[in-house]
This record gives structure tokens, C-alpha cells and sequence, in this order.
């Protein structure tokens, strides 16, 4: 397949883009390459992906409307995976207008070129986010997500919406994945797992929030891939059981779903600092600090929806995906 991989300089994008490209698809890479971390990181990632002869990058804005217009009229794509965001909890009390301008004008543009160039399958990046103080655990897509507790989560909560609507209006076939606190090789310099190796290793101490009393389901990217992939490749169909009378959020009469996608085990944190530790041979010393604004105390995914569609469940531990992050770490910045 011809397949539009937005974000494709990103933890997730590369990673699937790999994937992909393994398997024979044909992947146009999209990403502006902002500065929101160190573009570095992300031109090495994009470095990997482009001797492939199956990959081509395109350097745009997903909030760039003409741009995207006509890159979707130029390539005529099968599917389309989205992850192009502007990311982050913390930020989004800074920045909001970063957030509407990528995550919801980005993402209109997104569903315009999907809707006029005829694509089979859209596949977009939720967020773990949109259940904000959702207390009941685990996390179900028949949770009602109306009460988000940052403007990262309102977004990602107005991207199912917005799908929603182009799946009704013009049956186009889209799922949203709710991704939780993904990690590994690659990752994200603003994640925990990367802010705490860091530090551990220049001898520094860590920020440790609430005081160490959270819990994440901590989901390793590989993990994450094989489910992107699987969904990618079962296209949205509506549900014939919806009932209109007792609505369920994650999908709809129209072709659309809504996915947890998570290791379905959440992790205390201080078991995830202690995974470091371990890893690498040396103890942090923590500085306990008040939960922050925007940030929720636990996550914990019910992914039994998403494992009966696509056969998907986690395969890697905790300890096994921070090992290969620490690994990767040590030799890509040779410390």
C-alpha cells in the first residue's frame, strides 16, 4: 500500500515507518521537524528511514492547508496514519495556541484530504489523556471523557469528534488509538524514562511528582507498532449493535472506532525508577515534588476492545523495555 505517515520524525512515526517499509508498503514520511526538543534527534531518526528505497519525506506542516491539499491530490495515498502533533501535558499551559494549530487545524486538513482524495483508512493518534480525572480504572472506551484537565486532552478529545463527523458525513473509515505513556529506543527527550536517565547518569537529581504516589501504563513502542499496524490493516466498519438509545463512545453507525492501546498493567512509579535503576548500575536521588497542573495521578488501559478487533496484546515488561531504552540511550549519546 501507498500509506501517508504523518509525524514520521517522531518516536511513534519512525518506528512504524520501519515497520512498515519491512513489510513492502510504499510510506511518504511528513514532519516539520519543529523545535519543540532537539531537531537532531529527530533528523538521525529520519536518517534511518531514508536510504530505504520504499520512503520518501516530505518537510510540511500539517497545519499548512494548501500544502496538504495538494500533497493528497499529487499522491492519491491507500491509507493515511496520523501522528503529527503538537505534544505534551505541561506545555500546553504555556503554549495553547500550538495545540489548536497542529492538533485541531492540522488535523481538519488531515480529514479534507482523506475525504476528496478517497483514502480507504484513516488511523490517527488519540491520547490516554482524554479520560482526565476519570477515577474508575481500568480506563474503558465506554468511559464518558467530557472532563479533560488540559488543553493536550481537549484536542485529542476533539479529534475523535471531528472523525466522528467525517465518518458520518462521508463514510470515511477512521480509528483513533488512545495511546498510553508510550517509551523506548527513540524516545521523546521531554518523557519521563529519558528526563530520569539523563539525570541519573550526570549525577543530578530527579523530579519525582505526587510525590511518587502514580501509576502509568507504561507501554513499550514496539508494542505500540504492532497495534497501529493491525488496526491500520482492519479497516472501521460500523457497529451493527450501536444503539442510539445508550450511545457507546468508541464507535458509532458510521465507520468509526475509538481504541485503548496500552500494556494493560500499570506500574508504580518508583517500580519504574527502580526498572532504571537497575538498568543502569546506579541509584537517583529524588526530589519529591506536588502532582502537576494537568497531569493525572494513575493510567491503567482496558485493551480488550482493541485485542478483540485486531488480536493485539502486549509483549514486552517493564523491565525488559526500559533495559533497551537504557541500552540505546548509552550508545547513542556515549555515555
Amino acid at each position: 500500500m501507498k500509506i501517508l505517515l504523518t509525524g514520521a520524525a517522531g518516536f511513534i512515526g519512525m518506528h512504524t515507518s520501519e515497520r512498515l517499509l519491512a513489510r513492502g508498503d510504499e510510506v511518504v514520511g511528513l514532519d516539520n521537524l519543529n523545535d519543540y526538543y532537539d531537531p537532531r534527534l529527530k533528523e538521525a531518526r529520519l536518517a534511518r528511514l531514508q536510504p530505504h528505497p520504499g520512503f520518501r519525506f516530505v518537510r510540511m506542516d500539517v497545519a499548512d492547508r494548501a500544502g496538504v491539499e495538494h500533497l493528497f491530490a499529487e499522491e492519491k495515498f491507500d491509507r493515511v496514519i496520523h501522528l503529527a502533533a503538537q505534544a505534551g501535558v505541561r506545555y500546553s499551559l504555556q503554549n495553547p495556541h500550538a495545540y489548536i494549530d497542529s492538533n485541531v487545524v492540522g488535523f481538519m486538513n488531515i480529514l479534507e484530504g482523506c475525504r476528496h482524495a478517497g483514502v480507504g483508512h484513516l488511523v490517527y493518534a488519540s491520547s490516554s489523556s482524554v479520560y482526565g480525572g476519570n477515577t474508575r480504572m481500568p480506563f474503558s472506551e465506554a468511559d464518558s471523557v467530557d472532563h479533560p484537565v488540559s488543553m493536550y486532552a481537549a484536542t485529542k478529545k476533539a479529534n475523535e469528534l471531528m472523525a466522528h463527523t467525517y465518518s458520518h458525513l462521508f463514510g470515511l473509515p477512521t480509528t483513533g488509538l488512545r495511546f498510553f505513556t508510550v517509551y523506548g529506543p527513540w524516545g521523546r527527550p521531554d518523557m519521563a524514562l529519558f528526563l530520569f536517565t539523563k539525570a541519573i547518569l550526570e549525577g543530578r537529581p530527579i523530579d519525582v511528582f505526587n510525590h511518587g504516589r502514580m501509576k502509568r501504563d507504561f507501554t513499550y513502542v514496539d508494542d505500540i507498532v504492532e497495534g497501529v499496524i493491525r488496526t491500520l490493516d482492519r479497516v472501521a466498519e460500523p457497529d451493527p449493535g450501536f444503539d442510539a438509545d445508550h450511545p457507546h463512545p468508541g464507535r458509532g453507525k458510521a465507520p468509526f472506532r475509538v481504541f485503548n492501546i496500552g500494556n494493560h498493567d500499570p506500574v508504580e512509579l518508583m517500580d519504574f525508577v527502580a526498572a532504571i535503576e537497575d538498568a543502569l548500575g546506579r541509584t537517583a536521588e529524588k526530589n519529591f515534588l506536588p502532582l502537576q497542573d494537568g497531569d493525572v495521578p494513575a493510567t491503567y488501559a482496558d485493551t480488550s476492545a482493541l485485542n478483540e478487533w485486531t488480536g493485539f496484546a502486549p509483549a514486552t515488561s517493564v523491565r525488559d523495555g526500559v533495559g533497551r531504552f537504557v541500552a540505546w540511550y548509552r550508545d547513542y549519546y556515549k555515555v
